[in-house]
C-alpha cells in the first residue's frame, strides 16, 4: 500500500495531478477539497494516499489531511457507495459538513450532491452514523480525470472537472457562466460553481 506521496507536481488537470517523485510520475486523484489547496506546478507537495486495485487499474486518490482519507475509507465500507461516489461527495461537501449531516439525519443536504439519489443518502446516513462515532472523520474527493488538450483554457478545465463530479453537460455551463466575467483560475472556477449549486437547493 502506497500511504503517501511527496514530490513535485508535474502537473494539475482537474480533478487530476501528476506527482514527479524521484523521476517516476504518480498519477494522482483528489477531491475538489485537496485540489484548491495545492501549491503551483513545480512546486513540492506532500499528499497522504489511498490506493484502490481494481482487475482493470490501480488508482492512486490524493488528500491534504488526514480527516478527508479517513472519510473516504469509511465512505468505501459503506455498502453501494465506490471510489467515484465518495470522491464525489467529499468534493461536493466538506468534511465537517458532512458530519453534520450524519448528526442531523439530513438526506436531502446530500442528495444535492451529483450521484447521490435517495436511497443512498439514506443508506449513508444509517451506516456513517456508527461508524462517526468510533473515528474522527474524514473526507476526499476526486473521479475519473477528463482528458484535456494540453493549453487548455481555464474554462474548459472546470467544465471537465464539474463533468467528472457528475454534473450534466448542460448543468456544468450553466453553473460556470453563472460565475460571470473575470479571469479566474480552473480552481476558483470550480470553488465558485460548486458554491453557486449550492446555493441553489
Amino acid at each position: 500500500m502506497i500511504g503517501s506521496l511527496r514530490g513535485r507536481i508535474a502537473s494539475k488537470t482537474p480533478p487530476q495531478l501528476v506527482i514527479d517523485v524521484g523521476g517516476v510520475g504518480y498519477e494522482v486523484e483528489a477531491p475538489m477539497s485537496t485540489f484548491f489547496h495545492l501549491p503551483a506546478v513545480g512546486q513540492e507537495v506532500g499528499l497522504l494516499t489511498h490506493l484502490v486495485v481494481r482487475e482493470d487499474a490501480h488508482i492512486l486518490y490524493g488528500f491534504a489531511t488526514p480527516d478527508e482519507r479517513r472519510l473516504f475509507r469509511n465512505l468505501l465500507k459503506v455498502s453501494g457507495v465506490g471510489p467515484k461516489i465518495a470522491l464525489a461527495l467529499l468534493s461536493g461537501i466538506s468534511v465537517e459538513g458532512f458530519i453534520q449531516c450524519v448528526n442531523a439525519q439530513d438526506a436531502a443536504a446530500l442528495t444535492r450532491v451529483p450521484g447521490i439519489g435517495r436511497k443512498t443518502a439514506e443508506r449513508l446516513l444509517v451506516e456513517m452514523r456508527d461508524r462517526l462515532q468510533n473515528s474522527d472523520g474524514g473526507g476526499g474527493v476526486s473521479t475519473l480525470a477528463a482528458v484535456l488538450p494540453v493549453n487548455a483554457s481555464p474554462e474548459s478545465e472546470a467544465f471537465s472537472a464539474l463533468v467528472a463530479l457528475g454534473y450534466r453537460p448542460a448543468e456544468a455551463t450553466r453553473l460556470l457562466k453563472a460565475v460571470g466575467p473575470g479571469t479566474h483560475s480552473t480552481e476558483e472556477l470550480i470553488r465558485r460553481a460548486l458554491q453557486g449549486a449550492a446555493r441553489e437547493q
